[in-house]
């Protein structure tokens, strides 16, 4: 990371102050999760969520919403985190289920998976936007939570870095896609190479009808 100046240092400082509203608010309950999901539009990969205790007073300089870092920091987010967090968890629900169950279902999966993953049980949840079925805790849904909530922020990072290179992985296998530069969004390159070569084990055939 380059060298801050001193001005700013103290406007990063004051930026994740404000992402910390939510934790603050709920500052009676020592253990407040982030959950977050990556992957839920993508037409091949898992949807992967993330799910992490900070400790109180914890600083992450330049920690935000994953789709707004970039992937060089988001590499140095991820082990920040993993590093500082009281505890993390990540759930995976690969494309099959995806395809029986529906993406909404497939991203409640991988959260109630994520959560089961901490070494300790939170006190409250904080969820981007979403109320998880079948978990017995408080949960807070927070709309753009990934870019208002240190911790959903944090739970962002650990999903999408854990797809991420899980999407790598998939490019050694079948690299005709080209799954290591779009992790399986939907680009004209991907769906220029789904026509051609026809979909592979990882595409979502729910996702990719109106290509192949």
């Amino acid at each position: 990371m380059r060298k801050l100046t001193e001005e700013k240092l103290i406007e990063e400082r004051k930026r994740l102050e404000l992402m910390k509203e939510f934790e603050l608010g709920y500052e009676e309950h020592i253990r407040i999760c982030g959950i977050d999901e990556a992957g839920r539009g993508p037409l091949a990969g898992p949807v992967v969520a993330g799910a992490v205790i900070l400790p109180v007073n914890c600083e992450i300089l330049f920690l935000n919403d994953s789709k707004k870092v970039s992937e060089k920091r988001r590499e140095a987010l991820y082990k920040e985190v993993a590093e500082k967090a009281v505890s993390y968890g990540v759930g995976i629900v690969n494309p099959g289920m995806i395809d029986e169950i529906n993406i909404l279902q497939a991203t409640y999966e991988a959260m109630r998976q994520a959560i089961t993953k901490l070494e300790i049980k939170p006190d409250v949840l904080l969820n981007d936007a979403v109320r998880i079925p079948n978990v017995d805790m408080e949960q807070i849904p927070i709309v753009k939570g990934d870019a208002r909530s240190v911790s959903i922020a944090a739970a962002s990072i650990m999903a999408k870095v854990t797809r991420d290179h899980m999407m790598i992985e998939y490019d050694k296998l079948y690299p005709q896609y080209g799954f290591a530069k779009h992790k399986g969004y939907g680009t004209p390159a991907h769906i220029a190479a789904l026509k051609e070569y026809g979909p592979c084990p990882i595409h979502r055939k729910t996702f990719i009808k109106k290509f192949v």
